[in-house]
């Protein structure tokens, strides 16, 4: 699986980031870094959960 990030979308609201801190991650500038672009599948609820809480729906993945 592959995160991707609409950047013009994010709120950098770190909601992902609760969600999957392996993945994402807020920092002290205010915007979002994924940390892991292609993630293991073992995170892929913690994923899917972060592109379900988002607000913006500024997160997809692509298989």
């Amino acid at each position: 699986m592959k995160i991707v990030v609409d950047f013009d979308k994010c709120n950098s609201n770190a909601v992902c980031q609760a969600a999957a801190p392996e993945v994402f991650e807020v920092r002290e500038d205010n915007f979002l870094y994924i940390l892991q672009e292609n993630p293991a599948g073992e995170l892929r609820a913690k994923v899917e959960a972060a592109v379900k809480g988002c607000p913006t729906k500024a997160i997809s993945i692509e298989d």
